[in-house]
């Protein structure tokens, strides 16, 4: 079946339409992106502005039309962090689904970190043994950890790279003191978890999701985005520190410049690799593997088990006799 995703994140809105079945991956017929920064459109009060939702209704009914063209049958549109959090989401949403034609759904955080670990499971296999998943969004730093297909913990804390560059590092240049504080912080915030997801036990395999660590890895060396999704990916710690280091020398602008970073997030990609190192340091993670699969191959994935199952049902299903008096 032809199936439509539409992520609304913190940073990007994002529509992807795969042809997908049961046991096989998903194939990508079309993509569809705008880097929207709807956490740059929040107020004082948290709300997102009329501009920002102007914007995004703008971008969900282009998106609709498009899923419509190519044929999908169905648009599984969910939305994260910025849209999660703000006082006025759910009116937002509500407005969004009766004008539009969609159902846009909210994800919490603790979903969208089990949904990014199937994700993540499906692409590593079991052989990957027990595993620790960090994803790095614009709004949210989602951990999960476990041995099955969902996690055994599942956590969302309120690191994004989107957020904690506008709260701590709003500098082009910014100071040692900045990053001394955003570091400080963000270790705390994962300490704060970091028991719950370590009573799951010492992970087999550390992996990373997100375009925020895609991008330090290759900042580090890893394979550029043209070799295709199955070349091997990783991102080790100590190559954080100089990642930090060659990031906070140079402006925006310049930052763009290096490999794997792009103009729009060129800002935040240093607050994301602090968050980054946070992580590392508190769960004394080496090396984590990159996943290609992340929050809206999860959605697909979650979306054709509950099809399997309900043809499973059916199937199984035990007819009356009729006929015998």
């Amino acid at each position: 079946m032809r199936l439509a995703v539409l992520d609304i994140g913190s940073n990007s809105v994002h529509l992807l339409v795969v042809d997908a079945h049961v046991g096989a991956p998903p194939l990508p017929a079309t993509s569809h992106k705008e880097v929207l920064r709807l956490a740059e459109y929040l107020g004082d009060d948290g709300e997102i502005s009329a501009e920002g939702q102007e914007r995004l209704h703008s971008f969900i009914a282009e998106a609709v039309e498009i899923a419509e063209d190519q044929g999908s049958e169905q648009i599984l549109a969910f939305a994260t962090s910025a849209v999660r959090d703000a006082p006025n989401g759910n009116s937002l949403i509500e407005s969004i689904n009766s004008q539009l034609g969609v159902t846009l759904n909210v994800m919490s955080g603790k979903d969208e970190a089990r949904v990014t670990f199937l994700a993540a499971r499906r692409w590593f296999g079991w052989s990957a043994g027990k595993i620790l998943l960090f994803d790095i969004g614009g709004g949210s730093l989602e951990i999960a950890a476990g041995q099955d297909e969902y996690p055994q913990a599942a956590v969302s804390i309120p690191l994004g790279a989107g957020r904690t560059y506008s709260d701590f590092l709003p500098d082009p240049l910014p100071s040692e003191d900045d990053i001394h504080q955003l570091r400080k912080y963000a270790r705390s915030q994962i300490g704060r978890i970091a028991g719950k997801v370590n009573r799951v036990g010492t992970p087999d395999h550390v992996v990373g999701s997100s375009k925020t660590i895609r991008s330090l890895a290759r900042i580090a060396g890893a394979a550029p985005s043209g070799d295709g999704i199955y070349a091997p990916r990783k991102l080790f710690r100590r190559d954080l520190a100089g990642i930090i280091d060659t990031l906070a020398a140079r402006t925006p602008e310049e930052r763009a410049t290096l490999p794997g970073v792009s103009q729009a997030r060129a800002g935040q990609v240093l607050a994301g690799a602090i968050v980054a190192e946070a992580a590392f340091t508190i769960f004394d993670v080496g090396v984590m593997s990159i996943s290609p699969w992340a929050l809206r191959e999860g959605i697909i994935m979650r979306k054709l088990d509950l099809l399997d199952s309900a043809e499973t049902s059916s199937a199984m299903r035990v007819e009356p006799v009729g006929g015998l008096d």
